[in-house]
């Protein structure tokens, strides 16, 4: 039992060790969209299954409430918390268009769909990337594996951060460390860096 706790640590060490080396650009180029859109009056909508559902969540509550410091209030609004609309929506229409008709309704030019799904197969997801193409709006996916159908969504001025992993909870691990850096860069790009 033991043996086995320490080879979760090792992974996972591991796993930060190679985002480490391959993603740093692409988290600075994540925190430059988030920066531009709030100081242009734009927000960010984020949604996710499970585990990415928690990290869309984690991400909002860090930018509505504050992060590592006092400041205002930031727009974020996760797609995942209102069980009465994700419950009609599911049962109305389909599971698949949870985010999506979110997306259509509060999304606006210029806006931002921060996206999490370990597989990048995460099919309510990826209706909600189409639903955010289609109101021009921003794009931030967070993936893992081969990046799935999502990565096939990206466009040029969009940015994915695809963990270089196969295990979901590793995947899952990294997330948090991206969010945790995308909450650093917002705050210390519009509000002044701290140590």
């Amino acid at each position: 039992m033991i043996e086995r706790i320490r080879n979760t640590f090792t992974e996972s060490i591991q796993t930060k060790i190679a985002a480490a080396d391959a993603l740093p650009e692409r988290i600075a180029n994540a925190g430059e969209l988030l920066v531009n859109t709030l100081l242009n009056g734009g927000k960010v909508l984020a949604c996710g299954n499970g585990g990415s559902a928690t990290e869309a969540q984690h991400f909002c509550s860090e930018m509505l409430n504050r992060f590592e410091r006092e400041r205002p209030a930031l727009p974020a609004i996760p797609l995942t918390t209102d069980c009465s609309t994700i419950t009609a929506i599911g049962n109305d229409y389909n599971f698949n268009e949870i985010f999506a008709k979110q997306v259509k309704a509060l999304g606006q030019p210029g806006d931002i769909l921060l996206a999490f799904s370990t597989s990048g197969n995460s099919q309510n997801v990826i209706e909600a990337m189409r639903a955010a193409l289609a109101k021009d709006m921003l794009i931030i996916s967070c993936t893992g594996k081969d990046g799935g159908e999502m990565a096939g969504l990206m466009g040029s001025n969009d940015v994915e951060i695809r963990v270089p992993s196969n295990s979901t909870a590793r995947i899952q691990e990294v997330h948090l460390v991206v969010v945790h850096s995308l909450c650093d860069l917002v705050d210390n790009a519009l509000f002044g860096e701290i140590n």
